[in-house]
C-alpha cells in the first residue's frame, strides 16, 4: 500500500488503521522515517547487522524488517530512500528475504510493507532517483489522503478528539470553541494540515 498526501495529513494514522484492521494486528507495527535516519545508519536500522560487520558493530542487531516479521513495516517518506537501499528493499518485496549487513546468508521474512510519501514519486522515477520497478511494487494499492482544506467537515470531529486528548485525559476541564470560531477555522488554509490543527488545540488547552 502506498499512502500519499501532504505533510501533516495523517498518513501514519492511515497505516496504523490498515494494520489494526488486518489479520496481522497481533504482530508488530514498526514505523521507520526514512528522512529522519542518516543514510549511513538506515541500512543497519532496516536490515540489521552482524557482529564485526563494521567499526562499532560489537554485537548482532535485529533490523526493523525482521522485527516486523508477521506484522507491518511502515516506511514513511519513502521518496528520500537512496538508490542502493531501494534495490535491497525491492528484493525483500520480490523474494521475501533479506541479508543483514555483514551476512552472506539470506533470512526469510513475511513482512507487509506500507509506504508513505509527500513527494511526486512519478517525477522522481522520471528523474532517475527512484526505481521504477520498486514504485510499481509499492503502489499496488494507492491511497490518497486529502489535505485538511479539502475535508473541512472533519475539523470539528478532529477538534473533539484533540480536546479530549489534551484536557479530559489530563484531568483538565474541557475547552469549547464557539460556532463563530469554528466558522473561521473552516475558512483557514491549514497548510500544516491535521498536525497544525492539533497544535492549535494543544496550545489553547495550555
Amino acid at each position: 500500500v502506498l499512502i500519499r498526501g501532504e505533510s501533516g495529513t495523517g498518513k501514519e494514522l492511515v497505516a496504523k488503521a490498515i494494520h489494526a484492521n488486518s489479520r496481522r494486528n497481533n504482530k508488530n507495527f514498526v514505523p521507520v522515517n526514512c528522512a529522519a535516519i542518516p543514510d549511513e545508519l538506515l541500512e543497519s536500522e532496516l536490515f540489521g547487522h552482524m557482529k564485526g560487520s563494521f567499526t562499532g558493530a560489537s554485537q548482532n542487531k535485529t533490523g526493523r524488517i525482521q522485527y516486523a516479521d508477521g506484522g507491518t513495516l511502515f516506511l514513511d517518506e519513502i521518496g528520500d530512500m537512496k538508490p542502493n537501499l531501494q534495490a535491497k528493499l525491492l528484493r525483500v518485496l520480490q523474494e521475501k528475504e533479506f541479508e543483514p549487513v555483514g551476512s552472506l546468508k539470506p533470512t526469510p521474512v513475511d513482512t507487509r510493507i506500507l509506504a508513505a510519501t509527500h513527494c511526486d514519486l512519478e517525477e522522481l522515477v522520471r528523474k532517475g532517483t527512484f526505481r521504477e520497478d520498486l514504485y510499481y511494487r509499492l503502489s499496488v494499492v494507492p491511497v490518497e489522503v486529502p489535505p485538511l482544506r479539502d475535508r473541512l467537515e472533519d475539523i470539528e470531529l478532529l477538534m473533539d478528539r484533540f480536546i479530549e486528548l489534551y484536557t479530559a485525559q489530563r484531568g483538565r476541564a474541557p475547552i469549547t470553541f464557539s460556532p463563530e470560531t469554528i466558522s473561521l477555522l473552516k475558512r483557514y488554509e491549514w497548510r500544516g494540515n491535521v498536525r497544525e490543527l492539533e497544535n492549535l488545540v494543544q496550545h489553547m488547552s495550555i
